[in-house]
């Protein structure tokens, strides 16, 4: 067997300046795993925080990733899993028994635990959950019946409750004599004897207060509780709104069925971000670990959307025909009118839609973004009106045809800039999801005002070659 030269394993060799694992270092480790040399690849890996175990894996060719997952297995634990983007772990679930991803499941937070199991097929799932304690499995069983990316899916039912007659001292003796509970949190939650949150201690406030002292006395009555129900976007924005560490989840009678973690929440800010922006794109998830087939499908649903869209835009041209034949200059300069209409509407459509996403923008002022964006628009369009007719009549030394593109640059941009508020608003007053389809509608309504208005002015005053 040939010798492999291998770097040392130390932080400043496996990561670069961003923190993210250098080539040579993955390039090492998968140089170890061809050669059979499962020891050292092991030794290299298991100084890596589990975070950059997950992105091991997502940077290893899939074909890749079952020769290191085996050589590797013993560091393989579900903190790792956790960590994993959701295709890379999806493969290497696929490789695993029901009883060792039960095993997995166990060591991890019920919200941790749900999130590798509940893309399992049916049948997988059902095998995973039976090799699960009845404890665990049940926990998972009643996140699983909670709605997808809902607070129920997100939350972990491991928490820290007393009841409210306790003193400090006796929710400290509670703390230490208890080596099952668990040991990662912040704050503990306060509940009635229906088991209802009625305040929160933060774990610095019991450190700073005498043992007489009753819970009922050291804990904020104010908290945000969040409903078993509620979409995990929705709890991201509260939790940003408040500044929340944590939080109590609550069923529909009220009464504390688990909480939600701020490290939880950094993930769904990221993930909902990043997917409000591929959906305007029509790119679907956007993940480069998504089979190929499954992308190809989505983006080309959207393709054949937009082809419709584009055969309605020339739809418009065709009606002025006449007009493009007399003055060959028409067909030149019309995509500079529907293409500038087009970004002016993406950059208004953005805006709504991250605003409405962060409930920035509701019923109460609507209106005034309209009119906002309006004011905007109309601005912007007179001033590429005015830029676009002066090159116009400097290129080609026609006054009319200058007056003309100037007014529909002016329309155009106008109605970009309605449409980029009214698509997004009138979408989501129907419950539909205006990052998913308002792109569609905006760059239709561009297109085919940006012809219209250049095309038409052109016919009403009369211009020809």
């Amino acid at each position: 067997m040939s010798e492999i030269e291998l770097p040392e394993a130390d932080t400043e060799t496996q990561l670069d300046e961003d923190d993210r694992l250098k080539p040579e270092f993955v390039s090492a480790v998968l140089d170890a795993v061809e050669a059979g040399d499962t020891e050292t690849a092991r030794a290299l890996v298991e100084p890596l925080h589990p975070a950059d175990i997950a992105d091991l894996f997502e940077l290893t060719p899939r074909e890749d990733r079952a020769g290191l997952a085996h050589a590797v297995s013993d560091l393989l634990d579900g903190d790792v899993f956790a960590e994993m983007n959701d295709y890379v772990r999806e493969d290497l679930i696929d490789a695993l028994t029901p009883t060792e991803v039960a095993d997995l499941a166990s060591e991890l937070d019920t919200d941790d635990a749900v999130a590798i199991i509940e893309d399992m097929d049916e049948d997988e799932q059902r095998a995973v959950l039976r090799a699960l304690d009845p404890d665990d499995r049940a926990a998972i069983e009643e996140a699983l019946s909670y709605p997808e990316e809902s607070a129920g899916r997100l939350m972990q039912r491991e928490l820290i409750a007393v009841p409210e007659h306790w003193t400090v001292g006796d929710a400290i003796d509670y703390l230490r004599g208890h080596e099952e509970l668990t040991t990662d949190f912040w704050e503990i939650f306060v509940v009635d004897p229906a088991h209802k949150p009625i305040g929160t201690c933060q774990l610095s406030w019991m450190l700073r207060t005498p043992r007489g002292i009753a819970m009922a006395d050291v804990m904020k009555r104010e908290q945000t509780l969040i409903p078993v129900d509620m979409d995990q976007e929705e709890v991201a924005l509260r939790f940003q709104k408040y500044a929340l560490i944590s939080a109590a989840v609550v069923d529909n009678g009220g009464r504390l069925v688990g909480m939600i973690t701020v490290d939880d929440i950094v993930h769904i800010i990221s993930e909902e971000a990043g997917e409000d922006t591929l959906r305007l794109a029509g790119a679907g998830d956007g993940d480069i670990n998504e089979p190929i087939r499954l992308t190809v499908r989505t983006r080309m649903t959207w393709l054949i959307v937009n082809l419709g869209t584009a055969m309605i835009a020339s739809s418009i041209v065709g009606l002025f025909q006449g007009t493009i034949a007399t003055f060959a200059l028409l067909a030149v300069l019309m995509p500079i009118v529907s293409g500038m209409g087009g970004n002016a509407g993406t950059q208004t459509l953005a805006v709504v839609v991250r605003a409405i996403a962060t409930n920035q923008l509701t019923s109460s002022n609507t209106r005034w973004m309209v009119l906002r964006e309006l004011r905007i628009a109309a601005a912007n369009g007179a001033m590429l009106g005015t830029l676009i007719g002066i090159g116009t009549f400097v290129i080609f030394g026609n006054r009319d045809l200058s007056i003309v593109i100037a007014a529909a640059m002016l329309i155009n941009n106008v109605t970009a800039g309605l449409g980029g508020v009214l698509v997004p608003v009138t979408l989501d007053r129907m419950n539909v999801d205006p990052a998913v389809s308002s792109a569609v509608f905006v760059t239709t309504l561009t297109d085919t005002m940006g012809f219209f208005s250049f095309l038409g002015l052109a016919t009403l005053w009369g211009l020809h070659g």
